[in-house]
């Protein structure tokens, strides 16, 4: 199957930001709808991706050899206690940066937004960052407790977890 550019600039998006969902891709590739997106995914990139057990949107081995670009996770695989490398864009690297340690006492939405200002003189939305932390969980970096909210923490010790900031977003 030959894929035209856009197609492989979009598989490209696939291996950096997987494990993802169609809301992410759609939001990367600025279309309308979730459907639009799994219509790209079956009609153009049907070889190069799968979903996994949990329904999450994953590049095949190939596609990411095809397209020359750092998956979005690396796990070492000595180690069971998460990835070792993620890539992914600014605000969720200054989230890992400033999030409760592994031992620590998981904290919120807001308390997360606040030491981002804090730390990093930004002002994300809200939803940016409850965002930023859902696609870090299912990156196995972060996990999240339920209290009275649904608080987070890093699930990885943060000396043992490279970060590289991807180019877009």
């Amino acid at each position: 199957m030959t894929l035209s550019e856009e197609a492989r600039d979009r598989l490209a998006d696939v291996v950096e930001l997987q494990p993802t969902k169609n809301a992410e891709l759609q939001e990367r590739w600025g279309v309308e709808s979730g459907s639009e997106v799994h219509q790209i995914l079956e009609n153009e990139l049907g070889e190069y991706y799968f979903r996994d057990d949990n329904s999450l949107i994953r590049a095949t081995e190939e596609a990411a050899e095809l397209v020359d670009v750092e998956p979005g996770v690396v796990n070492d695989p000595d180690d069971e206690g998460g990835p070792s490398a993620i890539r992914v864009p600014e605000l969720h690297a200054q989230i890992v940066e400033v999030l409760a340690g592994p031992d620590e006492e998981s904290e919120s939405v807001v308390s997360v937004l606040h030491k981002l200002r804090d730390a990093y003189d930004v002002d994300p939305e809200s939803e940016d960052v409850r965002s930023a932390l859902q696609s870090l969980r299912r990156k196995d970096v972060v996990e999240v407790e339920y209290r009275t909210v649904p608080t987070f923490r890093l699930a990885v010790d943060r000396d043992d977890l490279e970060v590289a900031i991807s180019d877009s977003n």
